[in-house]
Order: structure tokens, then sequence, then C-alpha cells
């Protein structure tokens, strides 16, 4: 037995008798794990938790095996001991939860009949973490995976963090909607909630008041989707297809609501448009434009949207033009095909998978969003603000917070399919081994005046936007009294420098927080999403495409449906975390880690399996060729991944709003309260605090990972020419010349 599966059966042990067991009843951490008693062996011991008895058995029978040698029945006999051990661990944690709950009948078998348990703590963490090594283990020596501890190992960590932070809670939200609180199966209850007329209700068609709030939120998100790719291509085609002045300050304005919570750009719009906004003064003063509410709704909540989500189909849209090889254009043009026709049947057949992916992302960023429709919902009501209405409403109806939970996945999940059926099985490549040297067609003189007709006022507003978010801090109240003033400033960022340093301001804890939660989720991230795309890509093993699958799942979850599935997952026994710092941490990693696995895929796919396979010949395993070969060129993949996962745990507020308490508030929970209570000019001034502190956030995670350095030869810089000398020669030398 090797010295890494010894260190292993040594955390199990250290978990199982000097670690307690169970996290305290009262929520407090202080002095956790080691001021206080109440370890498994104890326990046992006192016949408080009989139930912990197999568990403890499954370390004695792996202990037996320590110091043999390396055979196939070791690895045998290790892989069974820690499935098994497994089996006891998740069974009894499952079926002995609280009072009158969990599974009698298994509780009954492991000597809990009746009794509860709290949520569990490190000591269970780390035994749970010594079974699943061990079981890795011992496949590996039978073979698997080379024998290679670390990839077995990896395979494993990975499989069960999804299992328990993705398909858990998603199951809970399932069981939620079928089941009532006394246990019983209620498909009656289910149906009538999911067929209930205010969700898929059509009264707006005929004359009634509103339609379901299905059908507002597919209407949205459609709209948003279908706007924001054209936005984008229009945006991506002006830049890269034409000499357009100004593209510098063009893409500085499609980044700038990247780095903006969503529901920001909502205030700024309220401040502008709204009844009492600086433009909407404007034109009743003027024009006689009489003041109105129409910002609130539909229209309103759209704009936000469109202007918030646009930059991302920019983004992804720059890719797929840029990588249309020049030479098919050519082709058609040597052919006599004019710019027009060119464009039509050559350049926007090969632009299908970059508008399918900016169409879904602003899709399901739609579906998503909570915030804008929060502000300028009004009465247009769509289903993320009523999973949160329902959840910590006065009615709390849970069940009915899960059948729309139901229903926003369904649509997300249905706009995955679609968008692959859209696709088919076509081949779309078009950058290959051989250079590309052509240059690409210019654009039709009227897609050129379209574009700008559609992006110049886009850009425009997006300007006065931000000059609202930047002036709004500084006045008093937008619109109404644009006296110069400070005090929002002071309100939330007051530093008291009397005695010592204290910070005063309403707005530091949930700044503080807010870093904090983002400066331990986005490593994480970044971690855990590369170690899976080299396990997917340099490895093979059986249900790799399933894994592969299972890590994108959590993208295709809305934020509100995976902050939902988290309350009810992790409020109860055996993980009960509710409240903690440590579920938004959990909550921002598994739903940022699609996006380190995809970055690290592409990066990985651009490094040749020949430097992996040189690593493996001199005798190094998976994990030295990872660190050593492989990680120091992943550099643009771990800036990537880095950069999203910070900007997403400081912007992100549809997937938290549920989670933060008093004790662990965020930044954009915060301001959305400011919203609520009105205070505009506080919840301007903490978003203009946030997107300088973004901004340099960025620049630290680009200076401290730096770039990668892949050793080719720079041009040579000529050298100056030194200044001719002239010889003299002497007589000798003449002599000898001649």
């Amino acid at each position: 037995m090797r010295a890494s599966t010894r260190l292993a059966l040594l955390i199990g042990w250290l978990g199982y008798v000097l670690i307690p067991w169970y996290l305290p009843q009262d929520g407090s951490l202080a002095g956790y794990p080691f001021g206080e008693a109440g370890t498994a062996l104890a326990l046992v011991l006192s016949g408080a938790s009989p139930w912990l008895l197999p568990i403890g058995l499954a370390l004695v029978a792996a202990s037996l095996l320590v110091g043999r040698e390396e055979r196939p029945w070791i690895g045998r006999s290790l892989a069974w001991i820690g499935l098994l051990g497994l089996i006891a661990f998740f069974a009894q944690g499952f079926a002995i939860t609280l009072p009158d709950q969990g599974i009698p009948w298994l509780a009954a078998l492991f000597g809990g009949a009746g009794q509860a348990q709290p949520g569990m703590g490190f000591g269970a963490l780390m035994t749970l973490f010594s079974l699943l090594l061990m079981m890795c283990h011992g496949l590996a020596y039978r073979g698997y995976c080379r024998g290679d501890l670390f990839t077995t190992s990896a395979i494993g960590i990975v499989v069960l963090l999804i299992g328990l932070f993705v398909f858990y809670p998603v199951a809970t939200i399932l069981q939620s909607a079928l089941i009532e609180s006394d246990g019983t199966l209620a498909f009656a209850s289910f149906f009538e909630r999911l067929l209930s007329p205010t969700i898929w209700g059509l009264g707006c068609l005929g004359g009634g008041t509103n339609c379901g709030v299905a059908w507002n939120t597919l209407i949205l998100a459609v709209l948003t989707g279908v706007i924001t790719t054209l936005l984008g291509l229009a945006c991506a085609l002006l830049v890269l297809r034409t000499r357009m002045p100004g593209k510098r300050l063009m893409r500085a304005m499609t980044v700038l609501p990247i780095i903006t919570p969503p529901f920001v750009i909502g205030l700024a719009l309220i401040l502008l448009f709204g009844r009492s906004g600086a433009i909407t003064g404007i034109l009743a003063e003027w024009v006689g434009i009489p003041r109105s509410r129409w910002i609130y709704g539909l229209p309103g909540v759209l704009l936000a949207q469109v202007l918030a989500f646009a930059p991302i189909a920019f983004l992804v849209l720059m890719g797929t033009v840029q990588g249309i090889a020049p030479s098919m254009e050519e082709a058609a043009q040597t052919l006599g095909a004019k710019h027009w026709s060119t464009f039509r049947t050559v350049t926007w057949p090969l632009l299908r998978p970059g508008l399918a992916n900016a169409f879904l992302l602003g899709f399901v960023e739609s579906m998503a969003d909570f915030g804008n429709p929060l502000v300028l919902g009004g009465n247009f009501e769509v289903l993320s603000t009523k999973i949160f209405f329902a959840v910590v409403g006065a009615a709390h109806n849970q069940g009915q917070a899960a059948v729309l939970a139901i229903v926003l996945l369904a649509f997300t999940l249905g706009a995955f399919w679609v968008q692959q059926r859209w696709l088919g099985t076509k081949s779309y490549t078009t950058v290959a081994g051989k250079g590309d040297s052509g240059i690409p067609a210019m654009l039709p003189t009227s897609a050129k005046v379209i574009s700008a007709v559609v992006i110049v006022p886009w850009v425009l507003l997006t300007a006065v936007i931000y000059a609202v978010i930047l002036i709004g801090g500084f006045v008093k109240a937008m619109g109404r009294d644009h006296t110069l003033t400070l005090e929002h400033y002071r309100t939330g960022f007051a530093i008291d420098f009397s005695n010592g340093i204290f910070f005063e301001g309403a707005a530091w804890p949930s700044l503080f927080t807010t870093l904090k939660v983002a400066a331990i989720s986005s490593p994480l991230t970044a971690l855990i999403g590369l170690i899976t795309a080299f396990l997917l890509t340099r490895q093979h093993f059986a249900g790799r495409r399933t894994l592969e699958f299972t890590t994108m799942l959590s993208f295709a979850i809305p934020g509100t449906v995976l902050g939902v599935a988290y309350i009810l997952a992790f409020n109860v026994p055996p993980v009960e975390i509710t409240g903690t710092g440590l579920i938004l941490v959990l909550a921002f990693v598994f739903r940022n880690m699609p996006v380190g696995v995809r970055s690290g895929i592409a990066g990985l796919a651009q490094i040749d399996k020949s430097l992996d396979e040189a690593s493996m010949t001199l005798r190094a395993r998976s994990f030295t060729t990872l660190r050593r070969v492989v990680l120091p060129l992943l550099k643009p993949a771990l800036i990537t991944a880095l950069v999203y996962s910070f900007v997403r745990c400081i912007t992100s507020v549809s997937a938290v709003i549920f989670l933060v308490s008093a004790e662990y508030n965020l930044a954009t929970a915060y301001i959305v309260g400011r919203v609520e209570a009105g205070e505009f000019g506080l919840a301007i001034a903490y978003s203009s605090v946030l997107i300088v502190v973004m901004a340099v956030g960025i620049a630290l995670i680009q200076v401290g990972v730096g770039e990668r350095k892949l050793g080719r030869r720079a041009v040579p810089v000529p050298k100056p020419k030194a200044p001719k000398q002239t010889a003299r020669l002497t007589k000798p030398a003449v002599e000898a010349a001649k």
C-alpha cells in the first residue's frame, strides 16, 4: 500500500476520532473544530449515535490492509471497503435527519429509529474524503486509469462534488414539488400548481389584464435573445469588417456592462426615463410630452436586459466573425458574386454557431435575471421574481416555488435542445492547418448603414447610462436636485480615523464579505474547472461523455433555480449550511465552474499531447505532468476562469438573493435593498465603487497569473550600424599586399 493511501486512511481516522462529527447546533463556528466535544468514536461508545459504527468498521477493515504488498486482491478489497463505507455514510446521513423525517425503515436498521442528528461537520467531511480516496485508490491498484492514483482520485472527487452540489439540489426541487411536508405524494396538488392560470393564463389576449407568468418570461427571453444577438452581430461586423472610426470607444462601451451588476442599468434607466427622470423632465418641459410610467413593465425590462446582455453576444460573435476563412469569401467573389450575395450565401451560414450560442446566452441570462424585473417589472411578473416572492413572501409557498423553478428549468433545457437541433450535424470548420492570408470581404453598403443605424444609438445610450451612474452618486437626487454632494459615499463608505481606522459606513460589511467570498470562490472555480478539463481531454475512462454533460448542467440551470434548490437541499441535515458563508462559496463555485471547464478544454486543445507523453515517458505521474507541464501553458484559460468567476461573484444577484443572511450579506443584495427603500443615490454610489473594485481585481489577476512563455523566437531588433573606420596601411602592409 502506497504512502498516499496510508495518508488518506490517516485523514479518515482523524475525522472519526479527533474532530467533532457534527457542526455546533447554535450555528456558531467560534473555536470549532477543536473547542467542542462530540467525535464519532465518542458518540458510538456512549451509545448516542450507534449509526456511526459501520463507518468506523470500514476504517478498521482498511487499516488491516496497511503494510501489505500491492496485489490485485488488495485493490479489490480496498475498493469494496471504500464503496461500502460510502454507502453506510450516505445511508445513515439521509435516513436520520430531523424528527419524524428521513427514511424510517433505514433509520431503524442503523439503530436510530425516531432519533435525529444535526448537520455534519468537519469530522464527517474528513471521513467522507478518506472513504472516497480509498475506493479510488483501490480501483487504481486494480489497473484503472493505468494505475494512476491522482487520476482516479480526481475523477471520484469531481463526480462526488457534482452529484452533491448540482444533482442533489435539483432532485430536491423535484421532490419538494411532488411530495407534501408530511411525506405523502401529491400528484394532484403538483398538477394543480403546474397548470395554474397564473402560470399559463392567456387573459391578455382576450382583453384581460395579464398573461401568465410563464408566457411573460418566455416572450421576454426570446425578445432579449433575438435583439442582443442582432446587436452583437452588427457591432462585430462594424468592428471587424469596416473602417468605421471610434472602434476603441465602441469596444470599451461593450465591455463596461459586463463588469456592472445588471440591475444597476435598470436603476439608471429609472433615473433617466422614470416619472421624475432627467430625460422625462426635459421632454415634458421642452416638448410637452406628458410624464408617464412606460419604463415600468415589458418595455423597460427588455431595454435593461438588452443593454446588459448585448455585450456578451458581441464577444461571442467577435470570435465567430474572426474565424471565418477569407478564402471562402474570395472564392465566391472570384466566381462573380457581389458583396451582398457573398454575405448571404457564404458569410451568414458560417455564422450559425456563433448566432446560436449568442442567442442561447441572451435567452438564459434573461430567464435567470432577477434584478431588472424586480426594479422595472411593475405589474409585469416573470418566473424569477415570482419564485422570489413565493420563497420570501408572506405566503411562503415552498411547493409553488419548486413548481415555478421546474418550469424555468424546462424552458432553459428546451432552449439548449432547440439550439442543438438548429445547428444539426453540419460542419462549420473554417480554420485548418493551412495558411489563409486572404482579406475578409467588406460589408455591403446596405449592411453597413443598417448596422450603423442600430449600433450608434445603442453606444450613445450606454454612454449616457454610465454618465448617470458616474454622476448619480455625487448629486442629491438625480433628476430632481443636482446639487453636488458626497453624502451618499459618506453614508456607505465613511471611515473614522479618530481612534485608529474604523469603517463606519453602512456598506463596508457587505463589501468585505463580497470580496472574501470572491477571493475564495474564484480560485476554487478555476482549479476544479481546469482539473475537470484535464480529465476530460487527457484521460480515457468509462463515463467521460456523461461527466462532460453534467459539468454543463449547472450552467443550464438558471441562477434563481439554483438558489431555491440550495435553500431546499441544505436547510436541513445531513448538510445544514444555510445562512453560512460556505453556501455562498459553493453556489458561486458550481454556478461558474462550466466556464472554467470550457476554457480549459479550449486551451488544452491547443497543447500537443506529445508534451504529456514526454513527461509520462520520463516516469512522471499525472499530477506532476499537470503541475509542471500543463498548467504553465494554460495561463490564458486560467485568467479567463478567474476573471469570469470573480466578476460573477460580485455582480450576481439571482443565485444568491435567497442565500444571503444578516451576517453574510453581499454587495448586490445590499444594493437591491437600497433600491427597494428608494435610496437610489446610495445604490448608484455603491455600484460605482463595485465597478472600480472589479477593474482593479481583474488587473491584479492578470498581473498575478502572468503570461505563458512559449519559447518562440522574438523578431530580432536590427543593430545600429557601426561607423566606417578608415584603416591606415603601413608601408610593410602595402608591400605585403603587392
